[in-house]
């Protein structure tokens, strides 16, 4: 690239700005596999082991013996790649199982895997809405919600657009409001739909969605739920958000009271990649035929699905690991608190300690490093100016004495 180009000096300046402020990004890579203990190789080619209270491991599947050896099997069996998107040769026989384990998991009458619960997402409304259609989103929706929201009007020109403010933080009142003046709006011509995290990634706290069921019902939308830090840690048997309300039903009955999920395989169920919709099958009918991210891009592999797969069955096999997972967070929570760390409560897996400086929670971060544990901080832009954190994340697989260890290192702080 000739070094005259503007994208040069503008991109050198910012890289430079970050570094000077502390706010610079360096990749840590681990050498081994996932679990509650890493080995992160340094800079030096040195390696150490860290505690990780960072990992979306949630239910410690990510290096379990059954789902590497499922991947293994798959790998031998198909092949490393699929060469090709699902419509042309791209599907094979275990992207139908994983679609089969994915709906009779979530309760829904039918699903469809996708790269990533990214590409699910982006996948899902350009495709389902058309002109008149109004989307109404969260205002702390993950990233991939809001792009696909943006992206939405571009493809399909017409599409209207709301935001409301988070109802776990002021209640359903400003839901309420933009359905209200949703019914007003002459332009509103189609299809009303809600779109929420079940469990907001940073905050760690969950959407009431009966309350957002309750005025879904009353203004005629439809709910949709990206539960994708809820599987495998909400509820009883680790469904979901849905399941933590009671909203659960029987898979293939069609009366979810979520009418469509999306979700991830990347983080408690396997950890390795891959998302998917849920809902009923004429959504899934539908992204199959006009879906460009399914058109376009290649198929899920084939060694993922089958461990994705199999990771699903042993969550609902082992409902333990769920009640194994609850007992950590409670106990990581009163740690934490009684360690004098402001640490936002939930019932979820994610604990965010909330420290405000973006270059605070960095250099934390790095010295929490040095002590042997691996907590990342998270500033501007991933959240807004002034709320930075540390966010530990809690898995099945800890011990108790991992959490020691880590408020310990908290407390040294």
């Amino acid at each position: 690239m000739p070094a005259d180009h503007p994208f040069n000096d503008r991109t050198d300046r910012l890289l430079a700005s970050l570094r000077e402020q502390g706010l610079y990004k360096k990749l840590l890579t681990i050498d081994g596999p996932m679990d509650a203990t890493v080995r992160l190789r340094r800079e030096d080619g040195s390696v150490h082991e860290a505690l990780c209270f960072c990992s979306n491991n949630y239910l410690g599947l990510a290096n379990h013996p059954e789902v590497v050896e499922a991947s293994i099997r798959g790998l031998r069996a198909y092949g490393a790649g699929t060469a090709s998107v699902r419509f042309i040769c791209g599907t094979f026989s275990p992207h139908r199982h994983l679609e089969e384990t994915i709906a009779r998991y979530m309760g829904t009458e039918s699903s469809y895997s996708f790269v990533s619960c990214w590409t699910a997402t982006e996948a899902l409304f350009p495709t389902v809405c058309e002109a008149g259609d109004l989307i109404v989103s969260d205002e702390l929706n993950h990233a991939c919600i809001i792009d696909a929201i943006r992206l939405t009007p571009v493809i399909k020109k017409g599409v209207l657009k709301a935001v409301y403010k988070n109802n776990r933080l002021t209640g359903p009142d400003s839901l309420e409001a933009r359905l209200a003046e949703a019914a007003a709006n002459p332009g509103v011509t189609g299809q009303v739909w809600v779109v929420t995290d079940g469990v907001f990634s940073m905050e760690g706290s969950i959407a009431d969605l009966p309350a957002m069921r309750r005025l879904c019902d009353q203004f005629g939308a439809i709910l949709v739920v990206d539960d994708s830090h809820g599987h495998g840690v909400m509820g009883a048997t680790g469904r979901g958000t849905h399941e933590y309300w009671g909203m659960e039903t029987t898979a293939g009955t069609g009366q979810n009271r979520v009418d469509i999920f999306t979700g991830t395989l990347g983080k408690a169920l396997g950890g390795a990649a891959g998302g998917f919709v849920a809902g009923p099958r004429r959504v899934t009918d539908l992204i199959i035929q006009r879906g460009r991210p399914t058109l376009f891009s290649n198929a899920l592999p084939v060694s993922v699905a089958c461990a994705a797969a199999a990771a699903i069955e042993i969550v609902m096999r082992e409902p333990e690991r769920v009640r194994r997972l609850k007992r950590n967070v409670a106990y990581a929570r009163q740690k934490i608190t009684a360690a004098g760390f402001e640490v936002l409560d939930s019932p979820t897996a994610i604990c965010p300690i909330i420290v405000h400086d973006t270059a605070k929670a960095i250099a934390m971060s790095a010295r929490l490093l040095e002590m042997g544990v691996f907590v990342i901080g998270f500033g501007f832009p991933v959240v807004p100016e002034g709320h930075a954190r540390l966010r530990v994340q809690i898995s099945a697989a800890h011990e108790s004495s991992h959490i020691d260890t880590l408020v310990d290192s908290l407390r040294r702080l």
